[in-house]
Formats: structure tokens, C-alpha cells, sequence
């Protein structure tokens, strides 16, 4: 693949970033990475050492994490977000990756690359590091969604999770909600939840707040509002309560002996939990893999990002619209 990475996007831009990219395209000879950015400003970051299949494309600053995406993308089109999203529209590039606005990365892929068809938002798909990990979606790209939205959501999840994951099945979906029962929750729910149920995917119904850790989808489907806030919920807890531990494991003398001891165990709970593993978040519903970093994102995070749309990206668009598509003509054959 030839993966677009938005070099100056990112609180930690453009070192990490390069960094980053360089890593990746070590572990994927076969690909190519596309840094884009000022030349100066990436060259003084990548050195005179980096892979072959490392190359510069030129580009304007980064959009602001403070400005607003779509005035700043209009009155710079030489952005290096917009510039990235563009190259994916005239297949210079297969794919795209961003540390920086969330917004603007979004605007950006429905401005440049553009929607699927039958997908009238997009929206934004992360994993949550739980024991069973599971794919949220939308954490944030959709704040007001109708119930259609939802199930598209559900679709795209289902094909990106099988993918992702690997499975050897269908993957499961659930709807977050208050209650387990069909007719619980908003009346976007109550919508949603028969749409999804009327789909062919393969719905296990409704989903509580309690259970999203559980391992009982491997798909959790909500508006863009409840799913950011249920992400940051998690990011915020996981990291309260490794924060504990580490107080607990280090209060005294046989503490400190005991943590010794787990010290193994406990890394390997904190790197479970570590957004770095993951790397990004998938835009999905638009022409191409968009993938969305955090935005203080290390080198392990991108290059981790990189390495995920390396194996997952390749064909990914067309399998999401034509599943998008079955479930789209099921429906006009229902209806009819």
C-alpha cells in the first residue's frame, strides 16, 4: 500500500511523527510511506538514513488544534491534512494518517475523498483495549445521528471487526443503550435497534453501559455524542485505576517487594490498555482508509497506526460499500 501520513499533524509533529513512519516502513518493506509536510521541517526529523521506501510530498502547515476545520481547510487547500486526503482522491495514495485535529481530518476525507455511497455520515471506529476487545463506533464523528445512520454504523463495524480482528465468523453487534430490552431508550434507539434487528447482521440486541467490557459483542454501535463519551470514560478509568495500583504497589518496603514480583503482569495490563497499541481510530464510510491518531501520539502509536492500515486497509473500501450495498437492496425489497 501507499499510505499518506500527515507529518506536521500531532502535539508531538513533526519528530514523532517521522519517527514513527520510519518505523513502519521498516517492518513494511513492501509499502510505501508518503510524508507530507513542509520538506525543511521533515527532513531536519528524518535524517539522511531513512528506508527507500520513505519519500517527502510537499504541503502547508498543519491545521490548528484551536481552529475551526472546514474555515481552515477552505481558506488553506494546501493544508497538509487536506493535501494527504487529496492524494488518497487521485490515488496517489491508498490511505491516510493523521495525528492531528480530529476535525480537520474529518473534514478534510469528506471534502477531498468523499462519502460511500448509501453513507450519509461517517463515522469514527475505535478499539477498546478490554480483555475481549470490541469495536466502538461512533466516537465522535457524528454527534446527531438518525436511525439509519445507526444502522449503517452497524454494518460498517460488522465488515471493519471481521477484518480487524480476524474472525472466522460474522461479527457480532450490539446497540448501546439503557436497558437490554427492545422497546428501552431513546426513540433513536427503539428505531435503530429494528432496522439493525431487520438487517441480516448478526445483532445480539441491546447493550448496557456495565457489559460494554464483557466481551458480548464485538461490535458496539451508538451516536457520535455517547460513544465519545463512553471512550473517554474508559481511557479516563483504566488510567485512574493503573494510577492506584501503582500508589498500592508502592506505599511501603513489602509493597515495593511484592511489586517487584508482578512487576511482569502489571506491563503487560498497562500495554493492554495503552491507546499506543492500538495507534488510531478508522474513519469509516468515506472512499478510502482514513485513520485518525491521538493527537499526542509517540512514534510506537503511529507506527503502530501504520502498520494496523498496512493489514487491514488493502480492499477494505470496496467490501464496506458492498456490504452497505446488500443491506441497502434488502431494505427497497422489503419495503416494495
Amino acid at each position: 500500500m501507499r499510505i499518506a501520513v500527515d507529518a506536521l499533524g500531532g502535539d508531538n509533529a513533526p519528530e514523532e511523527v517521522v519517527a514513527g513512519a520510519v518505523g513502519a516502513a521498516k517492518r513494511l518493506p513492501r509499502d510505501e510511506i508518503l510524508l507530507v509536510g513542509d520538506p525543511g521541517t521533515i527532513g531536519a526529523s528524518l535524517g539522511s538514513d531513512s528506508p527507500s521506501n520513505v519519500s517527502v510530498r510537499a504541503a502547508g502547515a498543519a491545521v490548528g488544534m484551536d481552529e475551526e476545520p472546514s474555515t481552515a481547510l477552505r481558506r488553506r487547500p494546501d493544508a497538509s491534512v487536506a493535501v494527504a486526503a487529496g492524494m488518497v482522491r487521485d490515488g496517489e495514495a491508498d490511505a491516510l494518517f493523521s495525528a492531528g485535529s480530529t476535525g480537520a481530518t474529518v473534514a478534510a476525507a469528506l471534502l477531498r475523498i468523499g462519502r460511500l455511497k448509501g453513507c450519509r455520515r461517517p463515522a469514527i471506529a475505535t478499539v477498546l483495549p478490554f480483555p475481549s476487545p470490541a469495536i466502538l463506533l461512533d466516537a465522535g464523528a457524528t454527534v446527531s445521528c438518525r436511525p439509519q445512520d445507526l444502522l449503517n454504523f452497524a454494518i460498517l463495524g460488522a465488515v471493519f471487526a471481521e477484518r480487524y480482528f480476524g474472525l472466522e465468523g460474522a461479527a457480532r453487534v450490539g446497540l448501546v443503550n439503557v436497558g437490554e430490552e427492545p422497546g428501552k431508550g431513546t426513540d433513536l434507539a427503539k428505531e435503530a435497534h429494528a432496522l439493525i434487528s431487520a438487517s441480516g447482521v448478526r445483532f445480539v440486541g441491546n447493550v448496557e453501559g456495565r457489559d460494554v467490557g464483557r466481551g458480548v459483542a464485538d461490535v458496539l454501535v451508538t451516536d457520535g455524542f455517547t460513544g465519545n463519551v463512553v471512550l473517554k470514560t474508559a481511557e479516563g478509568v483504566a488510567r485512574e485505576i493503573l494510577g492506584m495500583v501503582r500508589s498500592a504497589m508502592t506505599g511501603s518496603l513489602v509493597s515495593k517487594l511484592a511489586a517487584g514480583v508482578l512487576r511482569p503482569r502489571l506491563v503487560r495490563v498497562r500495554d493492554r490498555v495503552d491507546p499506543e497499541n492500538y495507534g488510531g481510530s478508522y474513519l469509516l464510510g468515506v472512499r478510502g482508509p482514513v485513520v485518525i491518531g491521538h493527537g499526542n501520539s509517540r512514534a510506537r502509536g503511529v507506527e503502530n497506526a501504520i502498520v494496523g492500515i498496512s493489514r487491514t486497509g488493502g480492499g477494505l473500501t470496496a467490501a464496506l460499500e458492498d456490504a452497505l450495498g446488500s443491506v441497502h437492496a434488502r431494505q427497497v425489497e422489503g419495503a416494495s
